[in-house]
């Protein structure tokens, strides 16, 4: 039962106002978006990894080396999003999209940069390789965050917006 249910089901004769057919085909997606941004984030965390790995193998500090690879793959990652996950086409909003992705980017910023200093508290030299595994670690709790973030802030559509 819905809360709107809740709210008409004492009152004969009232209904709760449908969604929108854009809003009601958002709803209807969710598996298939989980699926491709899944896809999305694999291919994603490849990249980091690599990036974070060649960065660490010229000299570039940890925390360098993780925030230009989030930064780098975070762009990517949200316009690979933007069009492939939640079928957005265009450039309205993209500047919008971008910032707001951004945002995103920088709470995954927020998760993996305390625990890879964490990593570096409790072992003076970890291997790039712990590096990498801690990073990713903290990756799986920021990509689930940014997948709500997306999927009800970024890439959310409006009930005004046509089917």
């Amino acid at each position: 039962m819905e809360l709107s249910d809740v709210k008409t089901r004492d009152r004969p004769g009232l209904a709760a106002p449908a969604p929108s057919p854009r809003i009601a085909e958002f709803r209807r997606r969710l598996p298939g978006q989980l699926v491709s941004f899944a896809c999305i984030g694999v291919a994603s965390t490849a990249a980091y990894a690599l990036l974070y790995l060649g960065l660490r193998g010229v000299g570039v500090t940890a925390q360098v080396a993780n925030a230009t690879s989030l930064l780098l793959t975070a762009i990517a990652n949200t316009a690979a999003n933007r069009r492939l996950t939640f079928g957005v086409r265009g450039s309205e909003n993209a500047t919008k999209h971008l910032v707001q992705g951004m945002i995103a980017f920088g709470a995954g910023l927020a998760l993996t940069a305390p625990a890879l200093a964490v990593l570096h508290w409790v072992s003076a030299k970890p291997s790039h390789v712990a590096e990498v595994a801690v990073l990713i670690a903290a990756n799986l709790l920021a990509t689930a965050m940014r997948f709500v973030l997306y999927r009800w802030w970024v890439f959310r559509p409006t009930p005004s917006t046509p089917a």
